[in-house]
């Protein structure tokens, strides 16, 4: 028997009783709490999806105001959409938002669908915002389980799954239901959020100001810090790169679209060339970071630059590279390097590139690496007058 179907229904009351009292004294004040909009809920729980609170605010109070429900979101250009995600990384979330509202406005009126199948079947929507979505704005008694909600349930019930595994989920989804009150579930897991946050962190969590504490079997058993169980994932594989700060005759600079699919997909950057871990290391040495000087030198005088396109033959390169940028993705950690040149000779640029003038790139949809890659150029362009 587990610890959960341990507990009597009076200790299950009373733990409901003692923890929906806690959050109505210690709730947090969101901005997508302040009424039970299914649709705020919605895009907040995605936006919330890797990345923090602090982040997501101003986030999400720009994308309401372009975006105040769900058929404007469904007819919104994508550019528009991915521009007012940007900084926000794991883009596919946005392209399956608008997927889903344009599902919601050809199957249901425009109206967020009330039941738990319904809902999940929604592009982009897994079981966690399923459940979320259900019990906050529904009220049906639903559990809404991440890894904030699995390291609070585990340590409450000492259960050995490992959180890392998908499998794993089921354990957590009978714990909940066993505890979860049918009369406030939305509260109830807008709570356990609250706590895996604030009091039962993955390390130092303050037990003594925890009001689950005397129900904790890991606080019981000083065992705390044993849980949750989560076995070590692979690290991302490194990548390395050469980008292009390429300029023209106009001052004008190179940019291109990323494929339709993919990684980063139909966002611009920097012409990007893949090099191997030797090659990057090589490139980084020859052309040391250093001078802050102008001079442009011809490819033979360091190990010439492997080409991007053909459509840019020759440029002469800085003697210097401007830095370089590491940017980790779930599976990926990329290193870039990055390189400045003069295009001297021009010829018809291949689909998805284009020369773009530095005052504009605010219109084009930049992907982090990329920004991180423009405060590079900048940095070396304040610190540089002619440059």
């Amino acid at each position: 028997m587990t610890n959960w179907e341990r507990l009597t229904p009076q200790e299950i009351k009373e733990l409901q009783e003692d923890f929906l009292d806690w959050y109505d004294a210690h709730q947090r004040n969101l901005p997508w709490r302040e009424n039970h909009d299914p649709y705020r809920i919605w895009i907040s729980e995605i936006m919330l999806q890797q990345t923090r609170v602090v982040t997501v605010i101003d986030y999400f109070y720009r994308f309401m105001e372009a975006f105040p429900d769900i058929a404007t979101l469904a007819s919104a250009p994508e550019e528009q959409l991915l521009k007012l995600w940007e900084g926000l990384g794991y883009y596919s979330r946005a392209r399956n938002i608008q997927a889903a509202a344009q599902e919601i406005v050809a199957h249901y009126n425009g109206q967020m669908p009330q039941t738990i199948e319904e809902i999940s079947s929604l592009k982009g929507i897994g079981p966690y915002t399923a459940g979320a979505i259900a019990s906050i704005a529904f009220g049906l008694p639903e559990p809404a389980i991440d890894g904030n909600v699995m390291r609070v349930i585990s340590r409450l019930f000492t259960i050995q799954a490992d959180i890392a595994k998908p499998a794993s989920r089921k354990v957590f989804d009978q714990a909940m239901r066993k505890i979860l009150p049918p009369e406030a579930p939305g509260d109830f897991n807008q709570a356990l959020m609250d706590l895996g946050s604030s009091i039962c962190t993955p390390t130092s969590p303050q037990c003594m100001e925890c009001p689950l504490q005397n129900y904790c079997q890991a606080y019981e058993t000083d065992t705390v810090a044993q849980y949750p169980v989560k076995s070590k994932k692979q690290p991302p594989k490194p990548v390395y790169y050469l980008a292009y700060c390429l300029q023209n005759q106009k001052g004008e600079y190179l940019l291109v679209q990323r494929p339709e699919t993919g990684l980063l997909a139909k966002m611009w950057t920097f012409p990007l060339v893949e090099v191997t871990q030797e090659e990057y290391r090589r490139y980084q040495l020859a052309y040391e970071e250093g001078q802050l000087v102008l001079d442009l030198v011809a490819e033979d005088a360091v190990p010439a630059l492997p080409v991007w396109s053909e459509a840019v033959p020759s440029v002469v390169w800085q003697t210097r590279h401007l830095g370089e940028i590491s940017h980790i993705f779930s599976h990926l950690k990329w290193h870039v390097l990055l390189f400045y040149g003069r295009v001297t000779k021009e010829q018809k640029l291949p689909e998805g590139a284009r020369w773009v003038a530095g005052a504009n790139f605010d219109q084009y949809v930049f992907p982090k690496p990329q920004q991180k890659l423009v405060a590079l150029w900048q940095k070396n362009r304040s610190n540089n007058k002619d440059f």
